[in-house]
């Protein structure tokens, strides 16, 4: 009798075990799909429409997860991917976990991840941006020239990220380059922080990319090549805005953001300095253009959105580019403004609709008088260019 009770009592007890150990382990599953017809009034002097997936928010399936350690520590992962509604296809270059894919350890001192990730100017200032709120990759500054409309992740990524102190939370990035016998080459870091009282946001972020056209952009990026050697007669920047930079040696991003909000209105704005250094320094790209010295951007936003009611918004932004004279060119100037509304059926599911409106000037990258480039569309044949987007969105 004694034994089966001190069975029956162990068993007991190994239950209620297993059962707080399943308790303190979670898995999510979570995703967003987004479709919508797309108008391009010049797509290379032509009218397009089409389909397009993820423009207000990129379509994406992922898990996420972690496990309670004790003693204020736990244990986390990410596995998100991308895709492509229209096609079927996987977003990121064909990468089954493009968007981002980590393992990390969270502590009371902050959180240390290991992976594919966002870097500091993402994290710190993307949320400050048009684009990632209302307005969809199609508003992001020309090109995503600075990134903050994350068109680009870090491999390899070692990444800090503090807890919230009053308000204020700090982090950085660093990836290692990966070529045997250059510490520099493709090498990756970035460093931000943020502040959020009450009404009032801020941020701010550095990002600092060593052989940009193979370590950050295009198929060669996404797929992670390292331990080979900078391609330099492939160019992975697709966008006239800066694709005639593909051979600087560093890109640099300075970038700052705010927002405030007042009743139901939003105001806010970025600003950020991106700098293509050292062309024609045996950087990682082709330079067939003749671009010599440093390239500067100058961009500034200014945006606004109004909640009409709970389940609806409008919203409105500005946008300028300015790029600096090279190899004794003038620099381009672009002026992009864009207006926006998106209304919620549900929690989880709204239509919505933006239009964008871009004006080129000046002389860009590639040395030819500049045409309007909206981001993420084809270039248009002159330097005007208008789309227009109407889409539904779903989380889950």
């Amino acid at each position: 009798m004694k034994k089966t009770l001190f069975i029956a009592g162990v068993i007991g007890a190994l239950g209620t075990y297993a059962a707080v150990a399943q308790a303190q382990s979670n898995v999510t599953l979570y995703g967003i799909v987004d479709e919508g017809l797309t108008f391009n009034n010049n797509s290379h002097g032509a009218r397009q429409y089409s389909l397009v997936s993820g423009e207000i928010q990129a379509s994406r399936w992922g898990l996420r997860g972690g496990e309670d350690l004790g003693g204020g520590m736990k244990a986390l992962f990410v596995l998100e991917g991308g895709m492509d509604l229209s096609s079927g296809k996987l977003g990121q270059g064909g990468l089954e976990f493009g968007r981002q894919l980590y393992v990390g350890l969270g502590t009371r001192y902050g959180t240390v991840t290991l992976g594919r990730q966002y870097d500091s100017v993402v994290d710190y200032v993307g949320l400050f941006e048009v684009g990632d709120q209302w307005g969809g990759f199609y508003t992001a500054h020309p090109g995503d020239l600075d990134n903050i409309n994350n068109s680009n992740r870090v491999n390899n990524a070692i990444k800090y990220t503090s807890n919230n102190y009053g308000g204020f939370t700090v982090g950085g990035v660093y990836s290692p380059g990966g070529v045997a016998g250059h510490l520099s080459q493709n090498r990756i870091w970035s460093l931000g922080g943020s502040y959020y009282r009450g009404p009032l946001g801020l941020g701010v972020g550095y990002l600092n990319i060593r052989n940009p056209n193979t370590s950050f952009y295009g198929t060669s990026a996404l797929a992670n090549t390292t331990g080979s050697a900078p391609l330099a007669t492939l160019n992975n920047i697709a966008s006239p805005v800066f694709s005639g930079f593909a051979d600087a040696r560093t890109q640099e991003v300075y970038a700052a953001g705010g927002a405030y909000t007042y009743g139901a209105a939003t105001f806010g704005g970025t600003y950020s300095n991106t700098r293509f250094d050292n062309l024609s320094g045996g950087g990682s790209g082709p330079n067939p253009f003749g671009n010599r010295g440093t390239a500067i951007f100058n961009n500034v936003e200014a945006n606004f959105k109004y909640q009409l009611t709970p389940s609806f918004l409008i919203g409105a932004a500005y946008d300028y580019t300015k790029g600096s004279s090279v190899s004794g060119r003038d620099g381009a100037t672009y002026h992009q403004a864009q207006i926006g509304a998106d209304y919620f059926l549900s929690k989880r599911t709204d239509v919505y609709a933006v239009g964008i409106y871009q004006k080129a000037s000046g002389t860009d990258s590639t040395g030819s008088e500049a045409v309007a480039a909206i981001n993420g569309v084809t270039p248009s044949s002159d330097n005007h260019q208008v789309v227009l987007r109407v889409g539904m969105r779903h989380k889950f």
